[in-house]
C-alpha cells in the first residue's frame, strides 16, 4: 500500500518513521515534508506540494493510487482537505472540516461541551475588548483567555494579574495578533495536565497512551505559551481510573456528540486534559495528532499503526500493544520562538548520537543542518524508569552544538520529583 502523509514538521515525521515500521506498506510520501523526514525514513520520499494546495495533493493522490492519505496538521483539515478526499472516493484518516471545528473553533467547542454536559471551565464568549474587559473585572484570577480560532498553540494566555489580562485582549481583539476573531475567557482550572489522544470512527474511539508536555517557552513553566518544548510518557501523576474515567466522561461523549449533530468524527481526536479536585475537564480539543506529544506516544506503541487506522476506518476491534518503557523528549528551538526568530544556523553534532531525532524545522545545505523554524529538533530518550529515559535525552542535547538553539532544561524534572 502506497501512503501519503501530509505535513512537514516533527509530527509529520514520527508519523512516517512509524509507518514504515508497518508490513503493509510499500512506499511513503509526505508533502512537503522536509529534508530531516527523506534523511531518516528510507522508503519515505518527500512531495514538493504545500500541505494547504488542496487541488494537488488530491491530484498527485490519484495518480499515484494512493491507498490512505493521513493529514497531520489543522490548517489542511479547517481547508477541507478532507471533504474532497472523500467526495473523490480517496481513503483519509482526517476529520472532515464540519467535525474539525472542534478545534479551529474554541467557541464551537465550548458550546458543543456545554450542550452535551462534557466537563471543562465555565466560559464566556467576547468579540469586542470593551465588554470582555468589563467582563474580566468581574472574575477571580487567574485567568483564562484564549482566541477563538487556529494560532498554532500561541493562542492562549493563563494571566495572573490584570494588567496581564488587558493586555492579551488588547493582543487579540484590538491588535489582531492572531487574526480578526472572538475570544473565550475562562475559569482556571487548577491541577496536573495530559494528553489523551484518541483514533476514532464515528462513535469508536480508541485510546492511546497518555502523555504530558511542556507548553512554557522557559525552565519553571515560565515565558510564553508555545506549540509544546518537550514531552514524556506515561504520566505517573495521572492515576488509571482518571484516565478511564477522562474516557467514558469525555472522549467517548465527544465522539458521540458530533455523530448526533451530524458531523461524525474520523481521525484522532485530541483532547487536552486537566485532572481537577472533581475529576478530569476539557482545556481544548485538537483535531490530528498533537504536536510535540506524537513524538513520544508513537515511539512507545509497539503494535502496528497503519493496522490500527486501517481497522478502525472498517470498524474492526483495535487494542493498540504498548513498549513498557518511557520516552522522554526534548525540543530544541531557534533562539527568540515563539516570537521573532532567525534561521540558517549551523547544526552540529547530529552525527555523534544514537538517539532518534525528529527533525521539526531544518533543511540541509552545503552538506550542513541548518535551522529553519521555531521548533528545530525533538531528541529522543528512552529508559525502564522516566529518569533514564529523561538522563538520556539530555546526554544526547548536550552533544548538539548551534548558535541558533536554546532549550528547556527542566523537562519531566517534576513528574520525576514527584515519584
Amino acid at each position: 500500500m502506497k501512503v501519503l502523509i501530509i505535513g512537514r514538521g516533527g509530527r509529520e515525521n514520527v508519523i512516517a518513521w512509524k509507518i514504515a515500521q508497518s508490513d503493509l506498506v510499500s512506499q511513503i510520501f509526505v508533502a512537503p515534508g522536509s529534508r530531516g523526514i527523506e534523511n531518516s525514513i528510507s522508503v519515505a520520499s518527500c512531495v514538493n506540494i504545500d500541505e494547504n494546495d488542496t487541488a494537488g495533493l488530491l491530484d498527485f493522490a490519484i495518480k499515484q493510487h494512493i491507498g490512505l492519505t493521513i493529514i497531520g496538521p489543522e490548517i489542511p483539515l479547517m481547508n477541507g482537505l478532507a471533504d474532497e478526499f472523500i467526495k473523490n472516493k480517496l481513503p483519509v484518516f482526517g476529520p472532515v472540516k464540519a467535525a474539525a471545528m472542534i478545534e479551529g473553533s474554541k467557541q464551537f467547542a465550548k458550546l458543543l461541551m456545554q450542550k452535551y454536559h462534557i466537563p471543562t471551565a465555565n466560559f464566556a464568549t467576547f468579540n469586542d475588548y470593551l465588554p470582555a474587559i468589563n467582563y474580566l473585572h468581574t472574575m477571580k484570577l487567574p485567568i483564562v483567555i484564549k482566541f477563538d480560532g487556529l494560532a498554532a498553540g500561541k493562542g492562549v494566555v493563563v494571566a495572573k494579574t490584570e494588567s496581564e489580562a488587558d493586555k492579551a485582549l488588547k493582543d487579540m481583539l484590538l491588535d489582531f495578533k492572531f487574526g480578526k476573531g472572538k475570544v473565550i475567557i475562562e475559569e482556571f482550572l487548577e491541577g496536573p495536565e495530559f494528553s489523551l489522544m484518541t483514533l476514532v470512527n464515528g462513535e469508536q474511539v480508541v485510546p492511546l497512551t497518555i502523555a504530558q508536555d511542556h507548553k512554557r517557552a522557559y525552565d519553571g513553566d515560565l515565558g510564553p505559551n508555545t506549540g509544546g518544548m518537550g514531552a514524556y510518557t506515561p504520566v505517573p501523576v495521572i492515576p488509571q481510573q482518571a484516565i478511564e474515567d477522562a474516557i467514558e466522561k469525555i472522549m467517548k461523549p465527544a465522539a458521540k456528540a458530533m455523530v448526533k449533530e451530524g458531523f461524525p468524527f474520523t481521525g484522532i481526536l485530541y483532547g487536552g486534559l486537566i485532572l481537577t479536585p472533581s475529576g478530569p475537564k476539557v482545556i481544548e480539543f485538537n483535531a490530528r495528532f498533537g504536536d510535540p506529544e506524537t513524538e513520544v506516544v508513537l515511539p512507545k506503541m509497539k503494535s502496528d499503526l497503519l493496522k490500527h487506522i486501517l481497522d478502525i476506518m472498517d470498524h474492526k476491534t483495535v487494542v493498540p500493544e504498548w513498549h513498557n518503557k518511557a520516552i522522554l523528549g526534548v525540543v530544541m528551538a531557534s533562539k527568540g520562538y515563539p516570537e521573532k526568530i532567525e534561521k540558517g544556523f549551523p547544526i552540529m553534532g547530529l552525527e555523534n548520537i544514537k538517539n532518534r531525532v525528529f527533525h521539526m524545522g531544518t533543511d540541509f545545505k552545503d552538506d550542513t543542518w541548518i535551522t529553519n523554524g521555531g521548533r528545530v529538533l525533538f531528541v529522543l530518550g528512552e529508559g525502564i524508569t522516566l529518569s533514564e529515559a529523561r538522563k538520556n535525552a539530555y546526554e544526547a542535547v548536550s552533544k548538539i552544538k548551534s548558535e541558533g538553539l536554546f532549550y528547556r532544561e527542566d523537562i519531566g524534572w517534576q513528574a520525576i520529583e514527584r515519584q
